[in-house]
């Protein structure tokens, strides 16, 4: 079915915003997966609605007219209210809900995230399930653009205005060495610096967040490799290329390292960075802390208990929250 061009549509004011926030037909195409014609079609459709141009689509990047500032405004507060309305039909009766847009952590992917959506996915029999894998800050950005209902990340400590949190877990960082490659019961912190680091990427949060508690600490480690994959870390700590600075979760999701590495806590102050849940405020109604208290047992079973029994170090430093 074609919407008819005089009638101004949800779905075509969704294909406006991402338009607008995304500065390019083809990048909102991607983001909403569809085509850039039938984006360009919503676009056309909504203009001639409207009765006036919203967007320089020649422009490169792409611009909001005058007329598209206005409408940008108003077409936040309906895609809100029509998003608070889905969740409230959805918390009177959960079968009513239709759609659910979840964004988890990579970290998450093999022993959480089935477990979460075959929970959800009996609860809500009539409800379609979008899901989203990536980096931190990717989701943060996913959510802010509204493209996403829920997101489970690290807590960046941002979009305190406009976000909901509910922290799930805190795990503190450890040190991956390779095996037998050094003596505990010496000095831990001389005998690392002897091995090259390697360095979890710092195009990501954690990276970043490793890389300032390191600067915290006055501390120049030289490394050779900065890699974006637990398994790649693992891979060549395991082979004894150098040593790592990794969360708990990194060592539950490359678990086939585990015999090549020793795990150890790190010789200075401890780091440690917390898993929360988050959503937009005043939209979902009580949606986001049913979700988190789902979640919760699931961590426990999946990551923490597992975690603690091969590495009882962490009981402190592995905790539900």
């Amino acid at each position: 079915m074609v919407d008819s061009p005089g009638r101004i549509t949800l779905w075509g004011i969704e294909v406006f915003m991402a338009a607008a926030d995304e500065r390019s037909i083809s990048a909102a195409a991607k983001r909403l997966g569809a085509s850039p014609s039938a984006v360009s079609q919503q676009l056309t459709n909504l203009e001639g609605a409207v009765g006036a141009t919203l967007l320089q689509r020649n422009a490169r990047p792409v611009r909001l007219t005058p007329a598209g500032e206005i409408m940008k405004r108003h077409a936040q507060v309906i895609l809100n209210e029509a998003t608070q309305a889905r969740a409230e039909l959805a918390m009177s009766d959960l079968s009513m809900l239709t759609r659910f847009r979840l964004g988890m952590i990579e970290d998450f992917e093999a022993d959480v995230t089935p477990r979460l959506l075959t929970h959800m996915a009996d609860e809500l029999r009539g409800c379609q399930f979008l899901l989203e894998t990536g980096a931190s800050h990717y989701l943060y950005d996913l959510l802010d653009q509204r493209t996403l209902d829920v997101i489970v990340a690290a807590d960046l400590g941002a979009g305190s205005d406009w976000a909901e949190v509910h922290a799930l877990l805190r795990e503190g960082f450890v040190a991956a060495v390779p095996k037998g490659a050094i003596d505990q019961g010496g000095d831990v912190l001389r005998q690392l610096k002897r091995l090259p680091l390697v360095q979890y990427t710092q195009r990501h949060y954690m990276g970043r967040l490793v890389s300032a508690h390191l600067t915290r600490q006055n501390l120049t480690l030289r490394h050779r490799f900065e890699i974006d994959s637990y398994h790649a870390t693992l891979a060549l700590v395991g082979q004894g290329s150098g040593w790592s600075i990794l969360p708990p979760l990194a060592l539950m999701r490359a678990q086939r390292f585990a015999d090549q590495i020793d795990v150890m806590e790190l010789p200075f102050e401890p780091l440690s960075r917390t898993i929360s849940l988050m959503a937009r405020k005043d939209i979902l109604g009580e949606m986001p802390a049913q979700v988190a208290a789902t979640l919760r047992p699931i961590l426990q079973e999946r990551i923490v208990t597992p975690a603690i029994a091969a590495h009882p170090f962490l009981a402190d430093r592995l905790t539900l929250l």
